[in-house]
């Protein structure tokens, strides 16, 4: 997760209205990761949320059932911009994942991972986290030309999300000492065993 949320990319720009919409989802989620680092996510309240944002509680509802709904919605538009990063960027189809980039913002975000695990809502985005990155894995899969029947490359891209998430535990676990591009190393070293290119 990131500390400060970034909006989506899009394909064409937004008029006025939508920059505003922008600028108040985007006020409203930094209030909501800010106040998680502060207090626990279940004392944390919608009014909360909005005195820190500068918003108004009929706004806040026009884009949002309440402060989970939020918080979803925040994490989904983080991990879009994660799972497509690599493409967005044209790199190689043998990168999979953004290992290093990720693992990065994690170390870099400490404070804000600590406030997602005290609040309980780490299982949740990882498991989210795990469709997206599965997801972008079988299309990086695709790109790559890999020999693979599609329900097994779908399987195999499932796998693989989880794997990520094992290797990230397990780096977190250790302090996060080992450098995020022998993470990456590691990960698409192991994620590329035995896998066949045309």
């Amino acid at each position: 997760m990131k500390a400060k949320k970034t909006k989506k990319k899009a394909s064409a720009p937004h008029p006025k209205t939508d920059r505003r919409i922008l600028r108040t989802r985007d006020a409203l989620g930094d209030s909501l990761t800010a106040l998680m680092q502060e207090k626990n996510f279940d004392e944390i309240t919608v009014q909360d949320v909005l005195d820190r944002a500068g918003v108004g509680r009929s706004t806040f509802y026009v884009h949002y059932r309440d402060k989970d709904d939020l918080f979803l919605s925040d994490v989904e538009d983080f991990l879009e911009l994660c799972s497509t990063a690599l493409t967005r960027h044209g790199a190689s189809p043998k990168r999979l994942l953004p290992v290093r980039e990720f693992f990065t913002h994690i170390r870099d975000a400490r404070e804000f991972h600590a406030a997602l695990v005290k609040s309980g809502k780490v299982n949740d985005v990882w498991a989210l986290a795990r469709g997206f990155f599965a997801r972008s894995i079988e299309e990086r899969l695709k790109m790559a030309g890999v020999q693979i029947e599609p329900v097994q490359r779908s399987a195999h891209a499932y796998a693989l999300a989880g794997s990520f998430f094992s290797l990230l535990d397990w780096w977190i676990d250790k302090g996060m000492k080992a450098d995020p591009k022998e993470m990456d190393d590691l990960f698409h070293r192991m994620a590329w065993s035995g896998l066949t290119v045309r």
